[in-house]
């Protein structure tokens, strides 16, 4: 795991992780979250959707960012307070996100870093937007 102090990061800095969705991750999730919507756990329900098919939630797919927050860039000793997601596309069994954070303000004072939040499919196509604000450890601790 990568740790990086408020003072080891800069504007621009990014990190970025992918994940294949599966069915089985939505049920699992379904399963964490008790979220049982039809347009996630139901083959037939979609059809009669705007979606046609199930969808991923869109909260797993967002999960993603704090994969990237927890153990990539800040990394260990983070901690996350706040995020912010628009959902601009679905996200299908078995599509190929990857979720990236950039560095986009550096509030010494308060030890807070914003970070650009984008997750995109197989096909480049933009399947989430938003922005976070993480509080990094203070100092590092390399194991």
């Amino acid at each position: 795991m990568k740790q990086f102090t408020i003072q080891q990061l800069k504007l621009g800095d990014s990190a970025s992780t992918k994940k294949v969705f599966t069915e089985k991750d939505v049920l699992s999730f379904a399963e964490v979250s008790t979220d049982f919507n039809p347009a996630h756990v139901d083959k037939e329900y979609p059809k009669e959707t705007m979606f046609k098919k199930q969808i991923v939630h869109g909260m797993l797919v967002g999960s993603l960012f704090s994969a990237i927050f927890g153990v990539q860039m800040p990394g260990l000793g983070s901690i996350y307070t706040k995020q912010s997601l628009k959902f601009t596309k679905p996200v299908y069994f078995g599509d190929e996100i990857e979720a990236s954070v950039t560095v986009k303000e550096i509030i010494l004072d308060k030890n807070r870093v914003v970070f650009d939040c984008v997750a995109k499919n197989q096909n480049n196509e933009v399947v989430i937007v938003g922005e976070a604000t993480i509080m990094p450890p203070k100092e590092s601790h390399h194991a």
